[in-house]
């Protein structure tokens, strides 16, 4: 075999059902980059009385999203297509928009339900197109993904009832 030689992907998944499950999973990557990103930067500025409990779970959240991150983007080159990767390409895909300023810590809560709910959105608008595709390990982690935004969202919501 020569070396500039690309091989075939032969998966079982036809190239463009592959390419429209890439595009639909970098709209997932970018959604869940922007949540990171958000998440992040929360919990470096949460003030209030709430802060340590704040902080520390703001932690866990954005550790968890960042092990995704990898999950989601190894899955599009697994498909043969390459994930987006830069602040740019991300802007354009999400459906999530950037928080400017240091919101209260009960409106970091709000934002952070919302963007959630938004990348739980994304998830979930992708399973007709997998399963028509018959695409397993994209459903598994669409499943994956629609379990910890829709159960983060709800613990968040959580936080911010009387």
């Amino acid at each position: 075999m020569k070396k500039d030689k690309k091989m075939d992907i032969n998966i079982g998944i036809d190239e463009k059902n592959r390419k429209k499950i890439a595009q639909g999973l970098s709209k997932l990557l970018a959604d869940s980059y922007t949540l990171y990103l958000m998440t992040h930067n929360f919990h470096w500025n949460v003030t209030g009385p709430q802060f340590n409990g704040l902080h520390n779970m703001f932690m866990d959240q954005y550790t968890e999203q960042w092990t995704a991150l990898d999950q989601i983007a190894e899955r599009i080159r697994a498909l043969g297509f390459p994930a987006p990767g830069t602040y740019k390409e991300f802007s354009k895909l999400s459906s999530i928009e950037e928080i400017e300023g240091v919101p209260s810590a009960t409106e970091m809560l709000a934002y952070l339900v919302n963007a959630q709910e938004a990348t739980a959105r994304t998830a979930r608008s992708l399973f007709e197109l997998v399963n028509e595709a018959n695409d397993q390990p994209s459903a598994d982690i669409l499943t994956q993904r629609l379990n910890i935004h829709e159960k983060t969202a709800w613990m968040l919501r959580s936080m911010m009832a009387d």
